[in-house]
């Protein structure tokens, strides 16, 4: 970013990453990540404990909650350069954070909802009142930091009320003060004053952050795979379940294949080649965070199978079971149209496909409902096969 003062000198120059340095992802990017191995584990076994639409709620709130933690930090290592100290001091401390949140989440909407919204306001405010000082003599960037620390602020106030009230108070708070986190984002974040994040200031780097999204979307998988080792482990001398067990691999293959194909793979051609690389930005968190959803509900439909495969799925089971693939599948379409401008037939075929076994499978034991959703999904990566064997490799979509 151009400036009118001399350039200081590196050990006064703000953490803003060069434009000529490497972009790949550091280990230390890598460490911060294994918190949310456990976050999510914990909210899929939350959700297998009590399969109701109240616990349902309150466990999306809290992979919003867990999953805004680890987006905008990692937009702070997209923007800032990681490999100063100052910076691995705020992602070492923010890793405290979300590792205190997540100690929280069994009993978040009980005895310690204080401290899962403390410790993400502490989060999100700490960043600000750290980045602020940090990098002020470059009053743009600072600027920036002084709007996102603004909204963060007021949403601050929900967060916080929420964790002292209880009952459904709590969860409507949270939820707006969620609303408030994500629009503010979507918005660029807009304080009277000072106006919006500026387009400049708003660039992605293609390779980093869909390496980062890349990863995390692992570890969503990596819950899967506990999962299904966890529970295999514990009765595995029952035929049902060894059947319970090949159906939740298979599924978490057929995940994993569905989303590396062609979009996954060209992600980062497609933020390079684009004229508006801010328009991944805007849209990646959000349809991310529909697929990692799904991939946990998905676990929490593989831990309730695995533990009793047989005798009717109960309504709520077949919401979790079939349900996980769908939030999966409607968010693995948009992911597709951010990379190619169009959704493949596949997507809302699968969708389709899971609406209408669905009331089927409330006749048929779990076991039958789990297999139901891999021949979905088996149909879907087999439909991208088909589509794109024999053709030249696909380019994304031109430059916006």
């Amino acid at each position: 970013m151009p400036f009118a003062t001399p350039e200081p000198p590196a050990d006064r120059r703000a953490p803003v990453r060069d434009p000529e340095s490497p972009r790949r992802v550091t280990l230390l990017e890598l460490f911060f990540d294994l918190v949310y191995v456990v976050a999510l584990a914990l909210i899929s076994r939350g959700l297998y404990s009590e399969v109701t639409w109240d616990r349902a709620f309150q466990s999306l709130l809290m992979l919003m909650a867990i999953w805004w933690t680890w987006a905008i930090t990692t937009l702070v290592t997209d923007m800032y350069d990681p490999q100063r100290p100052e910076i691995k001091l705020l992602i070492a401390t923010v890793m405290f954070g979300a590792l205190l949140m997540t100690t929280a989440i069994p009993e978040a909407f009980d005895d310690r909802g204080l401290v899962f919204a403390g410790t993400y306001v502490a989060i999100h405010l700490g960043r600000g009142l750290f980045l602020m000082p940090t990098v002020r003599r470059h009053p743009e960037t600072q600027r920036r930091a002084a709007r996102i620390f603004t909204w963060f602020a007021v949403s601050g106030i929900p967060w916080l009320v929420g964790g002292v009230v209880g009952g459904h108070a709590r969860e409507l708070l949270w939820a707006l003060a969620l609303g408030m986190d994500y629009l503010g984002f979507r918005l660029a974040y807009p304080v009277p004053g000072l106006g919006v994040v500026p387009d400049a200031q708003r660039n992605v780097t293609a390779e980093h952050l869909s390496e980062r999204y890349q990863q995390f979307f692992i570890i969503a998988l990596g819950d899967a795979i506990l999962v299904i080792g966890m529970m295999f482990s514990v009765r595995h001398s029952e035929a049902e379940n060894l059947g319970a067990f090949a159906a939740a691999f298979v599924t978490t293959l057929l995940l994993w294949r569905i989303y590396v194909h062609k979009s996954g793979e060209l992600l980062p051609h497609a933020i390079a080649r684009s004229k508006q690389p801010s328009r991944f930005l805007l849209t990646a968190p959000y349809t991310h965070l529909l697929m990692v959803a799904g991939v946990v509900t998905s676990a929490t439909g593989f831990d309730l199978v695995l533990h009793e495969p047989t005798g009717r799925t109960p309504p709520a089971w077949a919401a979790v079971i079939l349900g996980g693939p769908a939030m999966f599948l409607a968010g693995r379409a948009a992911f597709e149209y951010e990379v190619f401008s169009r959704v493949s037939v596949s997507r809302p075929g699968g969708l389709l496909a899971l609406l209408t076994i669905a009331p089927a499978v409330l006749f048929l034991p779990p076991l039958f409902a789990a297999f139901g959703a891999m021949l979905v999904l088996a149909g879907v990566a087999v439909a991208d096969y088909l589509r794109s064997r024999g053709r030249p490799p696909e380019e994304p979509a031109p430059p916006h």
